[in-house]
């Protein structure tokens, strides 16, 4: 069976790969990576002229209007934080700034300094207004990222064009955020390992065999720093301030919305093991691979690791 060419680029911060089978052609992969690229413009931190780069800067002074699919996201994200007692919270921005994990800036802060922040990590201080699609962070200093769930949008915009398109088999790795579309062949469903936490990238722990899913981890591994031979992580415990303890290397998720999987999958690990899989077994259609500090791995009850 002919596969085309998949495409590969940078964009959000990560290697974006889309393959494309049968019906793959340059014009339906220029509007999947143009379309994300309009995201990343929408979301991303790190583009002074986005709409949560707006929001941030008038944070604590009036709220903005913005478009909306990123009125959309926000309102997701809260209903995550919401759902997930805060593990999950879109207003980490100025722990991630703290930290400056994955930067060349990265170091522990102070005690003091995490204590001032923290207060303004908390999603109870988003104001959204559907009427006028406006968000409004009520405390100066407050500042969103969307860095747990703009992604798992992006793959779930790119899975519906590839969809409109009538492309019945199409693998999506937004760096991690994987959709598989259709089977991998007939009958045959994809097979999609897990990294093995800690190992060489494409070392597996086990292999999930998926049709028609998406599939996100949140794992220690993506981005850290030593320090002391301490090991500092970027999955923020927004309560504490600090990389999250909970006895976790790498939680996976497994759903049908990918944009839900980001999402789910940074709460789940910083939730941890018991009450992490009483949210994922509150959420119809999901699942979840556990991998501990020990390589012990658990699954949602009926759930096959191959």
């Amino acid at each position: 069976m002919q596969k085309e060419p998949s495409r590969t680029e940078l964009a959000l911060g990560t290697l974006c790969t889309i393959t494309l089978f049968e019906h793959g052609n340059d014009s339906i992969y220029n509007e999947i990576f143009s379309r994300i690229r309009e995201i990343e413009n929408l979301m991303s931190v790190n583009i002074p002229s986005s709409d949560v780069s707006r929001i941030n800067v008038a944070a604590g002074i009036e709220s903005v209007q913005v478009h909306a699919e990123v009125f959309k996201v926000i309102e997701r994200a809260v209903y995550f934080a919401k759902e997930s007692g805060g593990a999950f919270d879109p207003t980490v921005g100025p722990l991630v700034s703290l930290w400056g994990i994955n930067s060349a800036e990265a170091r522990i802060p102070s005690q003091s300094e995490i204590d001032e922040v923290l207060p303004l990590v908390n999603w109870r201080n988003i104001e959204l207004d559907a009427s006028k699609t406006s968000v409004f962070l009520s405390q100066r200093g407050m500042s969103l990222d969307l860095g747990a769930i703009a992604k798992g949008y992006a793959a779930d915009c790119a899975a519906e064009i590839i969809r409109n398109a009538n492309v019945k088999r199409a693998l999506i790795d937004l760096g991690g955020n994987i959709i598989v579309i259709g089977e991998r062949s007939a009958n045959t469903p994809w097979r999609v390992g897990i990294q093995k936490p800690g190992d060489e990238r494409g070392e597996s722990i086990g292999v999930l065999q998926l049709t028609d899913k998406t599939i996100v981890t949140s794992g220690v591994y993506e981005r850290h720093f030593t320090e002391n031979g301490r090991f500092y992580h970027h999955l923020f415990n927004p309560s504490t301030g600090y990389p999250s303890d909970k006895g976790l290397l790498s939680v996976t998720i497994i759903a049908n919305i990918s944009m839900d999987a980001d999402a789910l999958s940074t709460a789940v690990f910083v939730l941890g093991y018991e009450k992490g899989l009483a949210l994922i077994e509150s959420m119809p259609g999901t699942d979840a691979v556990f991998v501990f500090e020990g390589m012990d791995i658990r699954t949602t009850p009926g759930f096959t690791l191959h």
